[in-house]
């Protein structure tokens, strides 16, 4: 990662591409995208990249007492972007100084790279802005990502184990943002179940879900919590994943779950499969989902 780079960026060499749509308000008089927002796709290219690195921005950088400061820009256009194009800008760290990283990124219509550039990104102390060595355990997190290796572990265990962690994380996404009761998720159920529990690189629990006990074979899973931040990042998907072959390692034929409706999408391109009409639980519509082992 810290050679130099020899060409302009091609979509394979991106392990995160950040998928967008271009808005009206994106278009200038020339009817192509105007030049600016490229930097702002750029940006949130580079927003995706934290959370696909299953990284919550503001607390690793609390962890480590400092944060990123831009320190240049560059892009260069080959080609235009319109209105409705659906893109890719992909992102990815092609060098890490002592105190600074070099961000590649690159704008992709049908595989077909339209711009190209790269952010310069300065690791400071906060209060004085001064610059500061990027701290180990980070730059070792950038290098793995880009190796491809995996950003989380998932923890399988009982209550009494990981109770503490997942209560946490329900609270804060069932409770605090979606305002469900939290009478309604101590439903008394969790000692005799097994939980997961996603872990990032720095031991932050960033996910939790649970499977009940088989009833002749059919299994439930539930209370599938995942840090607003980090949603879309895979941390739902390989927790479900984790539930799913313990549920078949130990015989069950089938699990099941109450998706919510936000989330029907997600476990669908996980294998699971609609039964029956919605409902409303909590407040919330739902969809009992099944998928057969």
């Amino acid at each position: 990662m810290n050679h130099p780079e020899t060409g302009a960026p091609q979509r394979a060499d991106f392990r995160h591409a950040e998928r967008l749509r271009v808005r009206w308000a994106e278009v200038d008089l020339q009817k192509i995208v105007f030049n600016g927002h490229y930097l702002m796709y750029f940006d949130t290219a580079v927003a995706g990249w934290w959370r696909a690195m299953a990284m919550p921005y503001h607390e690793t950088m609390e962890a480590f007492q400092g944060d990123f400061y831009v320190r240049k820009a560059t892009v260069e256009y080959e080609a235009s972007a319109r209105y409705d194009d659906q893109i890719e800008v992909g992102i990815r760290c092609a060098h890490l100084g002592r105190s600074s990283m070099r961000l590649q990124a690159a704008v992709f219509r049908d595989a077909r790279r339209l711009v190209h550039g790269e952010l310069v990104y300065v690791f400071a102390d906060p209060s004085t802005q001064r610059a500061k060595a990027i701290p180990s355990p980070l730059r070792d997190w950038f290098e793995a990502f880009e190796a491809g290796a995996s950003m989380v572990q998932v923890q399988l265990g009982a209550w009494e184990v990981v109770g503490c962690e997942a209560q946490r994380l329900r609270h804060a996404v069932f409770t605090q943002e979606q305002g469900i009761a939290a009478a309604l998720d101590q439903d008394g159920a969790d000692a005799g179940a097994l939980h997961a529990i996603a872990r990032n690189r720095l031991g932050f629990a960033v996910g939790t879900a649970r499977l009940l006990p088989a009833n002749a074979g059919q299994a439930r899973i539930g209370r599938m919590a995942v840090m607003a931040g980090l949603r879309g990042g895979r941390v739902g998907r390989q927790m479900l994943d984790a539930l799913v072959d313990a549920a078949r390692a130990r015989g069950d034929r089938e699990v099941s779950l109450h998706a919510q409706a936000s989330a029907v999408g997600f476990y669908a391109r996980a294998g699971f499969e609609r039964r029956g009409a919605p409902f409303v639980a909590a407040g919330i519509e739902h969809q009992e989902m099944v998928r057969r082992l």
